[in-house]
């Protein structure tokens, strides 16, 4: 009831026409060219996304069988994670048991017995369980990036049992017996094994102490590998020890390969044995790399796209398209064209996709009935089905399998006072991103045209207080003509609904000027008197970043272009002529992507120097000689350049890029490679100090310890070998990190054993046959 008059109550179904009515639409969705309605579900951050998959999809089969089957509905799931996780989980799973089978075949091929093959292997199964146990104990999960770091330490997990075993082998080759074998087997290389396991654990710690998405993604590689070479170190000298005693028996030993070591041996002391061969070695062995290294480095990327079977678009609109309009004109086209690929008429067929309107633009998902043919699809998407649209910009892209700025995308913010000039600057800058990089897919943000209509009503604040009203009141009035003023709400008893008061429907703007209005002082007024109204355009949002008026130029880079390539092109070619129309306050910066990957290079390159010092650090404080920590560290730029020339190998076959994952490997990879250097180092002092002169000294290191050297790096090498060459889902997340490794340790060991023997054996002629006095701080062992 509104008031009294004449005695007689005025109810509101009096003077207004009330209905309980849906909204009104704001835009639509279909799913395979069929109106539906979409539902996210987004799993919230650090739990287990299987889990919820699996309860997700159990709820929506009771959900269909108690209430969507009598309504005759059915909810169908078009997106799914879960599947390319579960995918990637069982490749890397199968690439950690073929790496152990291969690491296994190339420990026997070696030894040639079997029992001291499988004491060797049994060290594999000891240390991932540890890991298993490590990981539950700090709270982590078993995910892909784990698993990956499983694989990784198949073959490292074997270096410390293969040095140790090698060594009893070769003692009891001497014709010692069983007990004295193992005992002085282990402790001659033990200290040696320390300061390797130290070097390689240690050098984790500029990782997990990342704060970035490397950090975050890296823990987990991080904690496994370092648990296992920890395990690796106790099962060498704690369990092979005593299990070679019981196990390999009384029986005589003889090394098949013995000629092989020493001739290798020989070769090497040939190679180096003047003093200008070694200078030239030296200068070689590190200059050249450095300068390779520089040549071939290529350019740096974030993270990688992946390669999961969903293909993403976002369509933007011409401004001032209704929801109507949109379906007529865009949306029914679009899934009339989509309709041949869905039943299979035209190839490659889709298995489901959904497009929906909202706002100002539409956004399409689509899944390939043949996942190995999503590339060509996407080609499909963007030359024939968004194809053909007048003012419209959309393109398709493969979604990223990291989300928020794991994607792709670098957002170019443009910032100037006055937005005309804005848009000017963004039209150009669009025109010339067309040119330089033609498949990217580019996104204004706002739209880059005043071209939103209008109709501005300008009030009288005069003649609006005479009629005792105020502008909020005349705001409410005009909101009511238009799409509805919210008044309150009503509740039914079972749900709240909206109260909307709408005036009439009008059809032009002088129908909108003529509406009668009645005043708080009983006068008749039509709206026109209170407003006068200009026909005019705007932009459809005003965007501000850092209080500024902000335009932002949406950069997707076309797949298989690294981000830097694309920060590079976006600064020299497209940036000088966007700042040629902006005015002298303009400002350009860079978000995004491009903001994270400038972190990550920086924090990456700080993690890499950092390790390089605790490497030095360390091993000196485990050698007690800063000259021969410095000798070991001096193998480094030959890991980094074959890591360098192992992505490069591997980009020219799958296309690798050197994204944020593969960027560790260099720093995990300083590590491993100074292993080898340590062994051959600490076998020379040791004769040093026995009285042994230099050259004899560096000879009998390379003799003996070549043999647990290329047993070590062929069982790393092999056990990483299915991570690099077998192809599927979620391979590019480590494949790279993969070819760095294998490249570096490859070339690395290949030049360390002609590098070293050079360092070794400089002043050669000077020393004479004189005991060291600088120990190593593990003791002398015989």
């Amino acid at each position: 009831m509104l008031e009294w008059r004449d005695g007689r109550p005025v109810f509101l179904g009096d003077v207004a026409t009330i209905e309980r009515v849906m909204r009104d639409s704001s835009g639509g969705m279909t799913q395979n060219a069929s109106p539906s309605i979409a539902m996210n579900v987004i799993a919230e951050p650090g739990v287990n996304v299987l889990s919820v998959m699996d309860e997700l999809k159990a709820t929506v089969a009771e959900l269909q069988q108690s209430h969507l089957d009598p309504a005759g509905l059915t909810m169908i799931q078009v997106s799914d994670d879960t599947i390319y996780i579960k995918q990637s989980v069982r490749m890397v799973i199968t690439n950690l048991l073929i790496g152990m089978m291969l690491a296994i075949g190339v420990l026997w091929w070696f030894f040639r017995r079997l029992r001291a093959t499988l004491m060797v292997a049994l060290a594999i199964p000891l240390c991932l369980c540890f890991s298993f146990l490590v990981l539950d104990g700090f709270g982590r999960s078993l995910n892909v990036i784990s698993l990956a770091g499983l694989a990784f330490a198949t073959g490292m997990v074997l270096d410390a049992a293969i040095v140790v075993l090698e060594n009893i082998v070769r003692q009891r080759e001497q014709g010692r017996d069983a007990l004295e074998s193992a005992d002085r087997g282990a402790g001659q290389v033990w200290g040696a094994l320390l300061a390797s396991t130290a070097t390689t654990v240690a050098i984790f710690l500029p990782v997990l102490f990342l704060k970035d998405e490397a950090g975050q993604l890296f823990a987990d590689l991080a904690v496994v590998i370092s648990a296992a070479i920890v395990c690796s170190l106790l099962v060498a000298i704690i369990v092979l020890p005593a299990a070679s005693y019981r196990l390999l028996g009384d029986r005589a030993m003889n090394d098949r390969h013995q000629s092989w070591w020493r001739n290798a041996a020989d070769f090497v002391m040939l190679m180096t044995d003047t003093r200008k061969r070694r200078i030239g070695w030296i200068a070689g062995l590190i200059g050249v790399p450095l300068a390779i290294g520089a040549f071939l480095l290529p350019p740096a990327d974030y993270l990688p796209e992946g390669n999961q079977n969903f293909i993403s678009a976002f369509v933007l609109t011409p401004p001032g398209m209704g929801p109507e309009t949109a379906q007529r004109e865009l949306v029914d086209v679009i899934n009339e064209r989509i309709k041949p690929y869905l039943s299979g008429e035209k190839q490659p067929q889709i298995r489901n996709t959904f497009l929906g309107f909202f706002g100002s633009g539409a956004f399409l998902g689509i899944r390939a009935e043949d996942p190995a043919r999503s590339d060509e699809l996407i080609e499909k998407v963007n030359n024939e089905i968004l194809a053909g649209f007048p003012d419209t910009f959309g393109r398709a892209n493969r979604r990223p399998i990291f989300g928020g700025r794991g994607g792709r995308r670098i957002d170019v913010d443009l910032q100037a006072a006055q937005f005309e000039q804005l848009l000017e600057a963004g039209q150009i800058g669009v025109a010339r991103l067309a040119e330089v990089m033609p498949e990217a897919n580019v996104r204004p943000d706002p739209g880059l045209e005043l071209g939103e209509p209008e109709l501005r009503l300008v009030p009288d604040d005069r003649r609006i207080a005479e009629l005792g009203w105020t502008r909020n009141d005349v705001a409410t009035l005009v909101r009511a003509m238009g799409n509805g003023a919210f008044l309150g709400e009503y509740f039914d008893g079972d749900r709240r609904l909206d109260v909307i008061l709408r005036g009439e429907r009008w059809a032009t703007p002088e129908e909108l000027l003529a509406m009668p209005l009645a005043s708080p002082t009983g006068d008749i007024v039509t709206l026109g008197e209170l407003v006068s109204l200009s026909r005019t355009a705007g932009p459809d949002e005003i965007r501000r970043v850092d209080r500024s008026r902000t335009l932002t130029l949406q950069v997707t880079p076309p797949s298989g272009m690294p981000m830097e390539t694309a920060l590079d092109i976006l600064r020299t070619e497209v940036e000088p002529a966007i700042r040629s129309a902006m005015p002298a306050d303009g400002v350009i910066t860079y978000r995004g992507t491009a903001e994270a990957l400038g972190e990550t290079l920086r924090n990456l390159s700080g993690s890499f120097v950092l390790a390089i010092i605790i490497l030095y650090l360390l091993i000196s404080a485990l050698f007690r000689s800063f000259k021969d920590s410095l000798l070991v560290i001096m193998t480094l730029p030959m890991a980094t350049v074959g890591g360098v020339i192992g992505l490069r190998l591997v980009d020219l076959i799958y296309g690798q890029a050197m994204d944020m994952l593969t960027m560790i490997g260099f720093v995990i990879l300083l590590g491993l490679v100074v292993n080898n250097a340590i062994l051959l180092v600490y076998r020379a002092r040791d004769a040093e100090r026995d009285g042994v002169d230099r050259k004899q000294a560096v000879h009998q290191a390379v003799s003996l310890r070549l043999r647990p050297i290329l047993m070590s790096t062929f069982t790393s090498l092999f056990g990483m070998l299915p991570l690099l060459l077998i192809p599927g889902a979620g391979t590019e997340l480590y494949r790279g990190l993969a070819a760095v490794i294998v490249g570096g340790m490859a070339i690395s060991t290949l030049f360390t054993l002609i590098l070293l023997p050079s360092l070794l054996r400089m002043n050669e002629e000077k020393s004479g046959a004189k005991v060291r006095e600088i120990m190593p701080a593990q003791g002398n062992y015989a």
